[in-house]
């Protein structure tokens, strides 16, 4: 096939297959369907087919126009144009872009199923609602309205609200705000459901809610989950549980971390959810999108920096929240957009790195590195150019006086409690592992010197060396694991991170201990399967995650994944210490100037839905 070097044999295969549903051949039906796979497999919902009069697809014996290209597969059996009767075909035609049925279906139902929850209302009073966020909040002093506060009102307003922002602008906060309002504005109990992508995004609005709720003198008994538990994710299979013959039962659902959701999650979600139910989705829409197909809340916030607030929401929050919105955020956009607010005061990090993140967010690249190198003396960023695999390696064992790096929990293996002594053991095992998680390498890649495999392999090497950690085998005293897949008959999800330790009764045993909470819960390591070391985890698996120290990885040559998004989530990661580290300063350049594009037709959806 024409351009098949740029092709995976997956993808054609899959152009073979549908091509072999019918008898009659077309060439370009085999091209098409063959590059929409591909775009599948990278993660994009759709193929435009205006991608397909650029290189390398474009050639003289194929459509030269996109209305050619709509009439060359209209005709093909296999096709299905959704201006013409359904016949269940494999691939759908619509608005110049063609699908895998599956996923025009899930991006359809998301659509329709988010337009209609947030233009349904609560019918909650303006007036009682002010009341409410009146103790909640302090008069706003500043020149910009009260983002939270305006959040909290409109997400009692109607069926969906959407808050975005990046980190350490509130969500949390503001959500236990909402959690408090929706509590106080009702009689009856509401049965609220927490949840997140994965495991450690769970504990982390579990540990975030519970704080910001006893800030507010309230008791928080909120569980928060993974979204697959939520759901009922059924072992090996696509399905789940919960579903719209069997909805959850629930009254509220507060989604965390909403920019890891891949199209085919949020569908089932939304399929999921009783009709009655308030959804609140949290994110930040400049993150990665999810490692599966789709960016949903990127699509779903595409606009919302500039607001676009109808009068009718501007009359509604200057009566609930007492605020006023500016001229500048006031528009005409549809009705997702009336119950999207964005977050945008960053409180969380040291200011040197959240102005490093905005200039990365917004494709700076020159006044990036001019930024890092007048940094190179700060408190908060490190930038080390030209770097080697075992400068890394020196900053990261041994850390300095303030900055953490993994001598800390290497130091606590050797005082591990006698045999027998519960809560030492216990008490033990949670400075273990509340000292690893200070800090983290992050990469690009997996693979290779510079990937996840190669660094971790290094970093046992130099431990064993210097006698920090005694190796038997695969498994050994110290040795950091990441859960690669869920099992839930041991109760572990993907991105899970535990410690292999010692047990309390039998220390010739070793067990790996997870944090749920404040506790800590033992799985004999003979029993766990698909886990990786992680002294070094990939920038995917780190987003929930927070470390007070982050060594952000880039590799010594440019490769397709490497995007600005993936730079600002890697770099947002950290709470106080930031270490970039560049083998060639030129991929970082690059980098900054290649924003994610993931094609898809969501936010057009949305728009001509209003």
């Amino acid at each position: 096939m024409r351009a098949s070097g740029q092709l995976q044999p997956l993808s054609l295969a899959f152009a073979r297959f549908i091509d072999n549903l019918h008898s009659t051949s077309s060439s370009p039906l085999l091209l098409a369907s063959a590059v929409l796979a591909e775009l599948e497999s990278r993660g994009h919902s759709c193929l435009p087919l205006d991608a397909l009069l650029e290189p390398p697809w474009a050639a003289e014996d194929l459509p030269r126009s996109q209305a050619a290209w709509v009439e060359a597969l209209t005709a093909c059996p296999q096709v299905w144009s959704t201006q013409d009767e359904d016949a269940h075909q494999p691939l759908v035609l619509e608005y110049g872009r063609l699908y895998l049925r599956r996923y025009w279906r899930y991006e359809t139902h998301i659509a329709q199923a988010l337009l209609v929850r947030a233009n349904r209302p609560t019918g909650v009073a303006a007036a009682e609602v002010k009341a409410k966020l009146d103790e909640f909040f302090s008069a706003s002093a500043g020149v910009e309205p009260d983002w939270q506060k305006i959040a909290c009102a409109l997400a009692v307003r109607s069926h969906l609200s959407i808050i975005t922002g990046g980190p350490g602008t509130g969500k949390t906060y503001t959500v236990a705000r909402v959690i408090a309002l929706l509590q106080a504005m009702h009689e009856a109990p509401q049965r609220f459901a927490l949840a997140a992508p994965t495991g450690k995004a769970a504990a982390r609005l579990k540990a975030s809610i519970d704080l910001a709720m006893k800030s507010l003198e309230l008791e928080s008994t909120l569980v928060a989950t993974t979204l697959h538990k939520l759901l009922g994710a059924r072992q090996d299979t696509r399905s789940y549980t919960h579903h719209a013959g069997y909805p959850l039962e629930v009254d509220i659902v507060i989604v965390d971390e909403s920019s890891m959701i891949p199209l085919e999650m949020m569908a089932a979600l939304l399929h999921a959810l009783p009709e009655q139910a308030i959804l609140i989705l949290l994110g930040d829409k400049d993150q990665l999108a999810s490692v599966e197909s789709g960016s949903v809340l990127g699509d779903l916030c595409r606009e919302a920096e500039m607001g676009g607030y109808t009068p009718e929401t501007v009359a509604y929050v200057r009566a609930a929240a007492g605020e006023e919105l500016p001229l500048q955020y006031q528009g005409h956009q549809g009705g997702l957009a009336q119950q999207t607010v964005m977050l945008r005061q960053t409180k969380r990090f040291e200011a040197v790195i959240g102005d490093l993140a905005t200039l990365i967010n917004s494709g700076q690249r020159q006044a990036t590195l001019n930024y890092l190198r007048q940094q190179d003396a700060s408190q908060a960023l490190r930038w080390i150019q030209h770097a080697r695999v075992a400068d890394l390696l020196d900053i990261a064992l041994e850390g300095t006086a303030t900055w953490p790096g993994y001598h800390a929990y290497t130091h606590l293996l050797s005082s591990c409690p006698p045999a027998g002594d519960l809560p030492r053991h216990e008490a033990w095992v949670c400075q273990v592992l509340s000292a690893f998680e200070q800090v983290r390498i992050l990469c690009v890649l997996r693979e290779g010197p510079w990937g996840v495999s190669g660094l971790n392999a290094a970093i046992e090497k130099r431990l064993t060396e210097q006698g920090r950690i005694v190796r038997q085998g695969e498994w050994y005293c110290g040795r950091p694991v990441m859960i690669l897949r869920n099992d839930f008959a041991l109760g572990v999800a993907n991105g899970d991170v535990g410690m292999a330790l010692p047990d309390a009764h039998h220390p010739e045993v070793l067990r790996v201990y997870f944090m749920e909470g404040k506790q800590v819960r033992g799985i004999l390591a003979s029993r766990l399967r698909d886990l990786d070391t992680a002294f070094a985890m990939t920038v995917h698996k780190s987003q929930g995650s927070e470390f007070e120290h982050t060594l952000v990885v880039l590799p010594p040559e440019p490769v397709p994944v490497l995007t600005r998004e993936l730079i600002y989530t890697g770099i947002t990661r950290t709470r106080r210490y930031l270490t970039l580290v560049t083998p060639q300063v030129s991929v970082l350049e690059q980098a900054i100037d290649t924003p994610t594009r993931r094609e898809s037709g969501l936010y057009e959806r949305i728009a001509q839905g209003k």
